[in-house]
């Protein structure tokens, strides 16, 4: 069975799929799909009316989503990990990630072990747009100081920004850089950087919307993501110069005030960064949407194991 390699005009084919249900965790959109192409080897299969995201890298392949359709189907599941047992040399790395709470009685009901991934930070537009009250008074403090202290000019992005973008982030990466020695962030900024060039190459074809901000002319934060639902925008990227005291706060609370025709914005994970962590639960979320994963029980991949040994495989 031949696996179709994901290509940018596959968007119209993936979000008739993905609006077949409403879905609140970010990975379910083909902006944030797509960004990753330069880090997996994309590839996508209809099966039984559902279409099946597979994400493969050197240590092995995995269902990056739930098959999208309609209703959860037994036999898409079952065919789907079989596709897995194929690609992988090693039965115990086939999974499913990404599955949504709905859906997790489903695949218990198949037998499956599930866990928990992590969770997206899901905030209310209006609170971030307004930073009312006691909850927000730091968030306040630091807007006010910055159009207090600062001549700037907040615009919609547009594509003759991407150059300064980019330079804006290499000095944002540094910043974080020489603040944080720990070798696994630090590869994780090289590897943002890769998917935000990505992002820009195709910001229009991928549904993007966002805002720069400008001091004397130059580019000092930007910020933009996607909608996920009717009802929910994600902000994929939000990047300034942290020596700019204020500017964070200001370009988030720009960017929401104009997302007027949403009632949530979804801030994506955290990556298991607790300083992260604590930066997005700053924002006072209404929800955490958890993500979850997949496999099989220990005795059944031993079983899968067993039949690879004996055809040789």
């Amino acid at each position: 069975m031949r696996l179709n390699k994901l290509k940018l005009s596959d968007k119209k084919l993936f979000d008739k799929y993905l609006s077949l249900e409403k879905h609140e965790l970010s990975v379910y959109a083909f902006a944030n799909i797509y960004i990753w192409r330069k880090f997996f080897d994309i590839r996508w299969l209809e099966i039984e009316k559902s279409l099946c995201v597979f994400f493969q890298d050197k240590i092995g392949s995995f269902l990056y989503l739930s098959p999208l359709s309609k209703a959860n189907n037994p036999q898409v599941a079952c065919e789907a990990l079989s596709i897995l047992d194929r690609l992988n040399k090693n039965p115990e790395f086939a999974h499913i990630e990404n599955i949504e709470e709905q859906d997790l009685s489903f695949y218990k009901g198949l037998g499956l072990s599930c866990e928990l991934k992590s969770y997206d930070y899901l905030c209310s537009r209006a609170d971030l747009a307004r930073l009312k009250g006691s909850k927000f008074k730091s968030k306040r403090s630091s807007y006010n100081y910055f159009i207090k202290h600062y001549d700037f000019r907040y615009a919609k992005f547009t594509l003759s920004d991407q150059g300064d973008c980019l330079k804006l982030y290499d000095l944002w990466q540094g910043q974080r850089q020489s603040a944080s020695p720990d070798h696994l962030y630090q590869g994780m900024l090289d590897d943002s950087r890769i998917s935000l060039n990505e992002a820009l190459e195709n910001y229009s074809t991928l549904g993007f919307q966002g805002g720069v901000v400008r001091i004397n002319k130059e580019i000092k934060g930007f910020t933009f993501g996607f909608a996920l639902n009717p009802e929910t925008f994600c902000i994929l990227y939000e990047i300034t110069d942290l020596s700019i005291k204020g500017l964070a706060q200001f370009i988030f609370r720009s960017f929401t005030q104009e997302l007027k025709n949403y009632k949530f914005i979804n801030i994506m994970d955290d990556s298991g960064l607790e300083n992260l962590k604590k930066v997005k639960l700053s924002y006072h979320p209404v929800r955490l949407v958890p993500a979850y994963i997949a496999r099989r029980r220990v005795a059944e991949v031993s079983a899968v194991g067993d039949t690879f040994l004996s055809r040789g495989s």
